[in-house]
């Protein structure tokens, strides 16, 4: 059978996808662990890794937090489906399940994380509710603060996150095997750290909110939680271990393709600058990357940061006067934003297809509609849910 490059750089990005395998990847991380009197599995990974823990451990009692589109039954294990990307009460009561197992724990406790956790389980402290939660969380996207300080000030109104779930295990030891969606890898931003100590303190968040103007806008229970909330306590910090993450599975494609160009710094930020970037730096031939982009939303239309970027790899390739060339861009769980796509696969005919079928490439793109775009070409990437999630990897084969 003869291998288009569309088949290429599919089986190219497939090696990345099994490179962070949750069921493989916990069975060789195993090793030197204690037997566990309790597991808990939570993320878009959690029912393949928790799987591969239970071939392990038999009978050991098991909770799997995953979403919806992963949950499925597994022998041994109580599975719980919930909401992602946006918190619901389904997750609220296996948050509840899930610190209830804990300090009934009567031995160490194995951890098994994967991205997603932080939505997936929602634990809102002390007498808050989703709905505080989510409040505040608006208030901080649109705030300009960083990252790591959002992360802070969340971890503060969790009761599992930043730690939070050592706490409710001691004093039991905690292993942890942790499969990362976050690019550098950054343990306390993994599903927000239920593992790793907080970013900071209650004093800390309220101090944030005040330097960023947000402390007169978050809801009176808020502000009265922070201000109840103590110093932290002292943590017996787990034994977390890193087994899989997008360097890995970058790694995975270019043993694939040895001869192959690797982006080296992580590709992020705006899809459009990112696009630029990868056509700047391939030259003919393979060119890989990882990374996670980020869309700026001016429309109402459908598709994510893995089709816009496609999309806008054939746009910036046009514009070059490259005339044999294939690209593969996708997220890693199979899902693209809230559409069924994992991302595009586009080539030097992808705009003349949009065209031919009637799509004004320019408009569609205005309204954030990359997937009306790629439908019309055909150049949709459905993979289905790949159960797991190590963020978005890229490849573009060069001819001409």
């Amino acid at each position: 059978m003869i291998m288009s490059e569309r088949d290429d750089v599919r089986r190219i990005f497939d090696a990345g996808v099994a490179a962070a395998d949750p069921h493989a990847a916990v069975g060789m991380h195993l090793n030197g662990v204690s037997e566990p009197s309790l597991i808990v599995a939570v993320g878009k990974a959690a029912r393949l890794m928790a799987q591969a823990a239970l071939e392990r451990f038999r009978d050991c009692s098991t909770l799997v937090v995953t979403n919806y589109e992963n949950a499925q039954d597994l022998e041994g294990a109580q599975v719980f489906a919930a909401g992602h990307p946006v918190p619901d009460e389904n997750g609220a009561v296996a948050g509840r399940a899930v610190i209830a197992a804990l300090r009934a724990a009567d031995g160490p406790v194995l951890a098994l994380i994967s991205g997603g956790g932080s939505a997936l389980l929602p634990a809102p402290a002390g007498a808050l509710t989703l709905a505080d939660k989510a409040g505040v969380n608006n208030l901080l996207l649109a705030s300009g603060l960083p990252i790591d300080k959002m992360n802070l000030i969340r971890q503060q109104l969790s009761d599992l996150k930043g730690g939070g779930f050592l706490r409710h295990a001691a004093p039991h030891p905690v292993t942890a095997l942790i499969l990362s969606d976050v690019i550098g890898d950054d343990l306390s931003a993994i599903a927000s750290g239920p593992t790793v100590a907080p970013l900071g303190s209650a004093a800390d968040a309220m101090a944030l909110l005040h330097q960023a103007g947000l402390w007169d806008r978050v809801s009176q229970p808020v502000r009265d939680h922070l201000m109840a909330v103590g110093a932290p306590p002292d943590l017996q910090a787990a034994d977390n271990r890193l087994i899989g993450s997008n360097a890995q599975s970058v790694a995975a494609m270019h043993a694939c393709v040895p001869i192959a160009r690797v982006v080296e710094t992580p590709v992020e930020g705006d899809v459009a600058h990112a696009a630029r970037l990868i056509c700047d730096q391939a030259q003919t031939g393979v060119t890989l990357w990882g990374g996670e982009t980020t869309v700026t939303l001016r429309g109402d239309g459908r598709g994510g940061r893995n089709q816009e970027m496609a999309l806008r790899i054939a746009i910036e390739a046009r514009l070059r006067g490259w005339t044999d060339w294939t690209c593969l861009q996708g997220g890693t769980d199979g899902r693209d934003g809230p559409t069924d796509a994992a991302g595009g696969l586009v080539d030097h005919r992808t705009l003349d297809r949009i065209a031919a079928a009637g799509g004004d490439v320019d408009a569609l793109l205005a309204n954030n509609d990359s997937y009306e775009a790629l439908r019309l070409a055909s150049d949709l990437l459905i993979t289905g849910a790949t159960g797991t999630n190590v963020a978005d990897l890229g490849v573009l084969i060069r001819q001409a």
